[in-house]
């Protein structure tokens, strides 16, 4: 991957209207799908060498391409928080992963209050009908972070995500309905299954489909037979141990299969949407809830996983936070293009209120990207963005323009600081935190002003 941040080129179609609601076509449908655990690198448009991914390739080579495009968080749980309600992790309810039993005697996590407004009850009132359909992990069963309890009026999948390290899974959720599985369904075929089912009962009126695959999370595995070219691309390669994840005979072929599988299910959803005939006025976008993985064998270095940036899962370097991101929509993008407008999973919210035409939640973070989807000249920008995870001694980040700050052992009397300059160091090697100590001392009063406190993820310093 050949690593730039300033590579705009931008159609001008400011003819279109940024307001959608009440055009004569009619709202768009939006589609938004979010891999688990991808790399930047994973996908050919971004320089994968080893793994085939025509049908998202399409979609960038056709669409628009987001240079810098950021998660909300660098693990899923809080990641998939910030995308849902609009806020970064400095505001947000849910700012890690951390799980609970529930009613069941389950395995779930942190459950989102009712109090909170979701994309989906957000964007209702303009008549969308949506549907979550692969994992949560905001609350399980009776709780107030059902997706039904959070405006979503049909969900299929993991309502739990430790259930979710199983791509054959003891059980799944179909709203409020346990089906017990038994380990012998491969997830991922039910869950592109409910989805092209949705599109179908769905096809006369907008809606809004969260698909949330799990792959290419570990476990690293793939139904029997179905590694196809990969298993003699890497034939001959040793088998992995793992400890809590599943002993995998041929992690790459395996990982390099479901990373394969998902951009072939990608295609099952572009078909369908031609197939009823709503392609052109439905809106595709592709990303990641976070950077690679480094579990259940998965060799990221040799995949180049992280695209050529610094770090993986659970870092605040590039590698853990930066996503690809890619929006496909045939009506209005009509020749390709490739953004370095700076955006961020938070952005979603209001981003999805400009579509429908409703008023964002006013304590939203993000900013609506709808001006450079439609190429318009009106599109604003983040005075900065923030992120904190409760993890690994603490960590905190923040960006300003090309300025990029990371606190770590934020729980630990050794506090450090690490100083980019991402304009010129985009990789993240050269920390300037002793040369530039004004800087840091700025963009360290941010982070301090960027956080809230949280009754559930407190840093040390907090804990009374």
């Amino acid at each position: 991957m050949n690593i730039k941040l300033c590579v705009t080129a931008v159609a001008s179609v400011a003819s279109i209207p940024v307001s959608l609601a009440g055009s004569g076509d009619g709202l768009p449908n939006i589609i938004y799908i979010m891999a688990d655990d991808l790399g930047l690198g994973d996908l050919g448009c971004n320089g994968q060498r080893y793994i085939k991914t025509p049908t998202i390739d399409s979609l960038a080579a056709n669409g628009l391409r987001f240079a810098q495009h950021y998660s909300g968080s660098t693990v899923s749980a809080p990641s998939r928080c910030a995308l849902m309600t609009g806020q970064h992790t400095g505001n947000s309810f849910i700012r890690g992963n951390m799980g609970v039993i529930g009613v069941d005697k389950e395995h779930y996590d942190t459950a989102l209050p009712g109090d909170i407004i979701t994309i989906a009850e957000a964007i209702k009132p303009a008549g969308y009908a949506s549907a979550c359909i692969g994992k949560w992990g905001m609350g399980g069963p009776e709780t107030e972070g059902h997706p039904l309890a959070q405006g979503f009026d049909y969900f299929y999948g993991y309502l739990g995500q430790l259930n979710a390290h199983r791509h054959f899974p003891r059980f799944l959720w179909e709203n409020n309905t346990k089906m017990e599985l038994g380990g012998k369904v491969f997830s991922q075929d039910s869950v592109v299954a409910k989805t092209l089912d949705f599109i179908d009962s769905h096809s006369e009126q907008p809606f809004f489909i969260y698909m949330t695959p799990t792959i290419p999370h570990a476990d690293l595995i793939m139904p029997e037979g179905s590694l196809g070219e990969y298993e003699q691309m890497f034939a001959g390669e040793k088998p992995v141990r793992t400890g809590g994840y599943y002993n995998q005979p041929k992690p790459k072929a395996t990982f390099a299969a479901m990373v394969a599988r998902l951009d072939s299910d990608v295609k099952r959803v572009c078909d369908k949407l031609k197939e009823r005939g709503i392609a052109e006025n439905t809106i595709i976008i592709f990303t990641s809830d976070n950077g690679t993985h480094m579990e259940g064998g998965h060799d990221p270095h040799f995949f180049n996983s992280s695209g050529g940036f610094r770090g993986t899962k659970r870092d605040m370097y590039e590698g853990g936070i930066r996503t690809p991101f890619i929006v496909s929509w045939a009506k209005v993008i009509t020749e390709p293009r490739v953004t370095d407008h700076i955006s961020a999973f938070w952005d979603f919210m209001p981003t999805m209120c400009d579509i429908a035409g409703v008023d964002a939640p006013k304590n939203t973070d993000g900013i609506s990207y709808l001006p450079t989807i439609m190429g318009v000249k009106r599109q604003k920008t983040h005075s900065h963005l923030y992120w904190e995870f409760h993890e690994q001694g603490g960590k905190q980040a923040v960006r300003r323009g090309d300025w990029k700050l990371i606190r770590l052992g934020v729980n630990t009397p050794n506090v450090r600081y690490e100083l980019y300059d991402l304009s010129s160091d985009p990789t993240e090697r050269m920390n300037r935190a002793s040369q530039n100590s004004d800087m840091v001392r700025e963009l360290s009063e941010l982070m301090d002003s960027s956080h809230t406190e949280n009754q559930h993820f407190k840093f040390k310093s907090e804990q009374k």
